[in-house]
């Protein structure tokens, strides 16, 4: 991550500088001539943490009333403003790890805080961590990371920071430099969560496994989930999620995973990443990463484009249904995924549909590559029911709802509309909600899935969201969920599957009955 710093020198003759990167050579000149210069505003443009540390070294052996304050900049496009103040130049990782380690549990929502734990005062664009610093410390917290001086009202307890969030990042990455154990990452477009779920559940069954927890997946998920990692574990597993390039390249960074799995490619957050084709040039940050650094990678075969592009990866593990290292074929018809992998044998899960197959492969794959015993991985699996609306079959009398509302884009929602025609049923309904951050693509997508769902015979469907409103369709129209769920309510249905899937924010599980 690139810093623009401006601050003001005190200094005797004239002189000028220009925005540039500054070695540190020149940072000592510049440190050497500051009593020969009248004020003048320099931009610095430092590249990451360490150039960061060189500077604040330099500093801490210079006069520090030569520079008297810094001045707080607005974030430019491609830099992140830093605020630094002299008292903050002194704090670095390994003095803020050492109090980690005797406090090894970090916050960033005071709603959240248990007592002990280290409050780190996040920024965003509607609040201010640093407001709550003071609070947190008389909820319990042990110590709070700031980067406001106007808050820093408790020295003994609080550490003041250049910024907040390049500092709970920077003791993430120290903190994962201890350990020498398999560090798992997992991308992709659809069902990274499930994914990651079915890794911990198999490794756990043999070794003391730490995951991502929820889908704390993006810059701030990734260091709490690795600060959540205890000294003693075995194995970790990491989420990474992206809406634009260079960010699991950044995640990569910080975890630095040995191994490595993408579940697939297609399209989602095409706002961010412009096509199908930038999808796949951010997820595939993670096999770049892998590649540079001797990993390992598990790869599935029945995704030709995956096997393309992990060629170059030192250690490939493969799987699917057929040419890999470790293989299995889904029982087709039910509605609940049954599968029989080689060498383990016939498996039963709680998880919908087809779609979930390569998901499932992939945690055999994995155990079994860890030497895991068949029956472990076997009762594992079996033993995993999924939870917060992902792939969950819920009985509410005679019928049976698919509750997949967990989020949607035209790959994961044409995957489920497919698997859920193929489920023997008296009579199937679906609702569905729109896919959101599709941007200048939205109508199309949206257009191709009302096309897709003629192509099946229904009992009935109803379309959520405005996205919908210039798709030209027969089925149900409403703008919200709750809609959704009156309309529901009123058709009485006996004896039949409901397939609900849409986007987070559209809420679809609001259609349930009570």
């Amino acid at each position: 991550m690139r810093a623009l710093l401006t601050f003001t020198v005190s200094q005797l003759s004239p002189l000028s500088f220009g925005a540039g990167a500054f070695s540190e050579v020149q940072l000592q000149q510049l440190m050497q001539n500051s009593t020969k210069i009248p004020p003048v505003d320099i931009d610095l443009i430092l590249y990451g943490i360490d150039d960061v540390a060189i500077f604040m070294d330099l500093y801490t052996q210079a006069d520090r009333q030569r520079l008297p304050y810094w001045k707080d900049n607005k974030e430019n496009e491609g830099f992140h403003s830093l605020f630094l103040q002299a008292n903050m130049l002194s704090v670095n990782i390994e003095q803020l790890y050492a109090v980690y380690r005797q406090h090894p549990s970090v916050q960033t929502d005071t709603r959240k805080l248990q007592p002990g734990d280290i409050f780190f005062a996040l920024r965003g664009p509607n609040f201010n961590g640093n407001e709550y610093a003071a609070a947190a410390l008389q909820a319990g917290a042990s110590f709070a990371v700031i980067d406001d001086a106007a808050y820093h009202t408790v020295p003994e307890r609080m550490m003041l920071v250049a910024d907040v969030l390049d500092t709970l990042q920077a003791l993430a990455l120290h903190h994962r430099k201890q350990f020498s154990i398999p560090f798992i990452a997992i991308t992709g477009t659809n069902g990274k969560t499930t994914t990651k779920e079915m890794i911990r559940t198999v490794l756990g069954a043999a070794f003391r496994t730490y995951a991502t927890v929820g889908n704390l997946n993006n810059h701030i998920g990734v260091p709490l989930t690795i600060l959540s990692i205890p000294v003693d574990a075995e194995m970790a597993v990491i989420e990474m999620g992206a809406n634009h390039q260079q960010e699991i390249a950044g995640y990569c960074k910080v975890a630095l995973p040995t191994h490595g799995l993408i579940t697939n490619i297609g399209k989602a957050h095409l706002e961010g990443f412009g096509s199908e084709a930038g999808v796949r040039i951010a997820k595939g940050e993670l096999y770049d990463h892998l590649r540079a650094n001797a990993g390992t990678v598990f790869v599935c075969r029945d995704y030709p484009y995956l096997v393309e592009m992990s060629k170059g990866i030192p250690h490939i593990i493969t799987y699917g249904r057929e040419q890999a290292d470790y293989t299995g074929s889904p029982f087709p018809g039910t509605a609940l995924l049954e599968l029989e992998a080689a060498g383990i044998g016939r498996i039963a899960t709680h998880l919908v549909g087809d779609y979930n197959f390569p998901n499932v492969m992939a945690a055999i794959a994995i155990g079994l590559h860890f030497k895991m015993r068949p029956e472990q991985i076997r009762s594992a699996i079996e033993g995993y029911a999924p939870s917060n609306n992902r792939s969950q079959v819920i009985q509410r009398g005679s019928n049976v709802f698919i509750m997949d509302a967990y989020n949607a884009n035209p790959s994961s929602m044409k995957a489920a509309v497919e698997n859920f025609a193929t489920i023997k049923a008296p009579q199937k309904v679906l609702l569905l909600g729109a896919m959101k951050e599709l941007g200048e693509d939205s109508d199309r997508e949206h257009q191709a899935l009302a096309d897709l769902l003629q192509q099946h015979p229904w009992k009935a469907v109803v379309l959520v969201g405005r996205e919908f409103e210039k798709v030209h369709h027969p089925y149900v129209y409403l703008q919200t969920a709750e809609e959704a769920g009156k309309w529901l309510t009123a058709q009485h249905f006996e004896h039949t599957y409901l397939l609900v899937k849409g986007s987070r924010s559209v809420g679809m599980e609001k259609v349930m009955p009570e």
